[in-house]
């Protein structure tokens, strides 16, 4: 048993280091056409919606991640790259200005029910990101902030443009 043990160990170990040469791509693409199609350059984002999105979102739901020091260790690197391409897939703040009005109002109305249900930030974030969980209060100002956007939106466009496109 110990003579498997060990050529196992040393192989898993050679694996480790070896996976440490090969980063995952950082999440730092604020360029010209990121910041023309943010959200906040076509719609009024007050200041404390915006530093709790800062702070609780935009790390994986735009084109600049701050990333914690173990980024740099695999396999984790892997699994926070995926986590951020998923999250950037689903909405991204940095390029909302660019989706098609309806879009945007659809993703205004999942953003209130995943704060409502608790699903966002997700949990795996802020154990580590404890300045990213959501109050109550900070809940209610986003959840408000997004309703009055999707009521102005209802508001300025035709009901058949809100729909969603299959």
């Amino acid at each position: 048993m110990k003579k498997l043990l060990r050529p196992l160990g040393l192989f898993l170990i050679v694996t480790l280091v070896v996976m440490q040469f090969f980063q995952s791509e950082k999440n730092n693409n604020v360029s010209a056409t990121a910041v023309a199609s943010d959200i906040n350059r076509i719609y009024p984002l007050p200041a404390d919606v915006q530093e709790v999105l800062q702070k609780s979102c935009y790390d994986c739901h735009s084109n600049n991640t701050d990333y914690p020091w173990y980024d740099n260790v695999q396999p984790v690197s892997w699994w926070l790259h995926r986590h951020i391409a998923e999250g950037k897939k689903e909405l991204n703040f940095n390029e909302f200005a660019s989706y098609r009005i309806g879009k945007q109002f659809e993703k205004l109305e999942e953003i209130t029910e995943q704060i409502k249900d608790d699903e966002m930030p997700l949990s795996s974030y802020t154990l580590i990101h404890t300045d990213a969980k959501l109050s109550p209060e900070k809940k209610t100002l986003v959840i408000q902030w997004a309703g009055n956007l999707r009521d102005s939106i209802r508001a300025t466009y035709p009901a058949d443009s809100l729909v969603k496109k299959k």
